[in-house]
């Protein structure tokens, strides 16, 4: 992977702004971005569909769709007209989510593994069915859902990943497998010259994820102990209206820049490429201190103009 290349970008298809951010998606393709990620904020599916119209040549992808958000034949009918459609540019990253989205929807759920496993057979089984299915992607934050994406899928995907721990789980997918193993990070991302303003943004982006057990997890294993247990100590004592202002003052300076990219543009692309460097795709998931979605990605635009 060059190490000048650059990067893939998140869009959401917000409302009302949806034909925009098909706009901004085309002008990421006319300027060689990487591709287009896509996460499970809104429509996903429908903004997939849009692009393979939209778009000509950048690659796509959901990063990620939960898997308890539709049957798996569903989701192969769908994953399969997409990929015909886009002429084979999408992927479909799947998920299982977190138990506090999952008790929302009232759904009955497994082992986190063993309801993957399952749901990929699923969609497989189907396409004889559906037709050609597009590459499948997994949400592999931690090591056995990665060692179950080698196995069943053709890609991982991560969101919030600590760059200090990454070639470690990059080991682990066998020398064999790399070459056409596609694997990605979500990396939330600010471009500014202020960065206590920066850094404040990624606080609060991460607020809800270091409030996770599995990410805690994670994070714990990749050396940010001290940062967690102040954590767990946060959700266990203090009501839950102090939980965010609590957790956004245990995260240290240190933690967030390992799974985080803000500065200049010149050091964000630096960041950014530091990743791929690591043979990870960077995803850049984009936030402004000005503005809003539109206003951060063309920040980014202008970074790599």
């Amino acid at each position: 992977m060059n190490s000048n290349s650059l990067p893939a970008i998140s869009i959401v298809a917000t409302p009302t702004k949806r034909s925009a951010i098909l706009q901004l998606a085309q002008e990421a393709e006319s300027r060689g971005f990487a591709g287009l990620a896509c996460p499970s904020l809104g429509a996903t599916l429908g903004l997939c569909t849009s692009l393979a119209h939209a778009t000509k040549t950048i690659r796509f992808w959901t990063s990620i769709q939960p898997v308890y958000y539709n049957h798996p034949v569903e989701m192969s009918n769908t994953a399969a007209h997409i990929h015909e459609i886009s002429g084979g540019r999408f992927g479909i990253g799947l998920g299982v989510s977190h138990a506090p989205v999952v008790q929302r929807l009232g759904v009955a759920t497994g082992k986190p593994l063993t309801d993957m496993s399952n749901y990929v057979a699923s969609m497989r089984a189907n396409s004889r069915f559906s037709g050609e299915l597009p590459p499948i992607y997994l949400a592999a934050l931690r090591d056995k859902m990665l060692a179950l994406s080698v196995d069943v899928a053709e890609g991982a995907i991560w969101a919030n990943a600590s760059l200090s721990d990454i070639s470690r789980q990059v080991d682990l997918v066998p020398p064999n497998r790399r070459a056409n193993f596609f694997m990605a990070n979500m990396i939330p991302t600010v471009i500014s010259d202020d960065e206590d303003a920066a850094m404040a943004i990624h606080r609060k982006t991460l607020t809800g994820y270091m409030s996770l057990p599995n990410y805690r997890n994670y994070w714990r294993q990749a050396g940010y102990a001290e940062e967690m247990d102040a954590a767990e100590v946060i959700l266990e004592t203090l009501p839950k209206e102090e939980h965010a202002q609590a957790l956004q003052t245990a995260m240290s300076d240190r933690w967030l820049r390992d799974c985080t990219a803000s500065g200049s543009a010149t050091s964000v692309r630096d960041q950014l490429s530091a990743w791929t460097d690591k043979g990870i795709l960077p995803i850049a998931v984009m936030s402004s201190t000005s503005g809003g979605q539109a206003k951060a990605i063309a920040e980014l635009f202008n970074a790599y103009s």
